[in-house]
């Protein structure tokens, strides 16, 4: 009995399963969905349309736009050129302007009190719109000088605009 084998006990392993991948996984995956679930909502604007005096909306030929609408070209040699309305049928036909104080800001401020006698509605003074039109010759300093002009008229509606229409480039090459 002393040649005998002894009997080999097989260790237990410990049948532990480590889940700290799958909970890395299931978060990802939480957090995947929720921002796929928020950029797939539909965006909506509101849109304001006019009214008619009894309330309906109205989208017949109404041109309030135009008579609250400032166009600024800016051109090289600080050359500044405005007009109102529309320029094939201008409410203020296109004039020379200079910068500054007596310039520029004294017609916008001007234009911006005398806004309500264009209108047909009871539009408030700051809803007149400038649109800035920089040419490819002006410079620099001239658009922060039209932008520093709306600030202090506090003009809060405008849009810089680099496109012209073929009768601005006729205006600015006949001046």
């Amino acid at each position: 009995m002393e040649n005998l084998p002894k009997k080999v006990r097989s260790k237990k392993l410990n049948t532990r399963v480590d889940l700290t991948a799958m909970v890395s996984v299931s978060f990802l995956l939480i957090i995947f969905f929720m921002v796929v679930g928020e950029l797939s909502k539909p965006k909506i604007m509101d849109l304001s349309l006019p009214h008619n005096d009894d309330g309906r909306i109205s989208c017949g030929p109404m041109r309030e736009g135009e008579n609250r609408s400032i166009t600024v070209i800016l051109d090289k040699n600080n050359r500044l050129i405005y007009y109102m309305g529309l320029l094939d049928s201008p409410i203020i036909a296109p004039k020379e302007i200079q910068y500054g104080k007596e310039g520029i800001r004294k017609e916008l401020l001007s234009r911006k009190q005398n806004i309500l006698g264009y209108s047909s509605r009871n539009l408030k003074p700051e809803n007149i719109i400038v649109i800035i039109k920089p040419s490819k010759k002006s410079n620099f300093k001239n658009l922060v000088d039209i932008l520093d002009e709306m600030a202090i008229a506090k003009i809060e509606t405008y849009a810089i605009v680099p496109e012209f229409t073929p009768e601005e480039y006729k205006l600015l090459a006949l001046k």
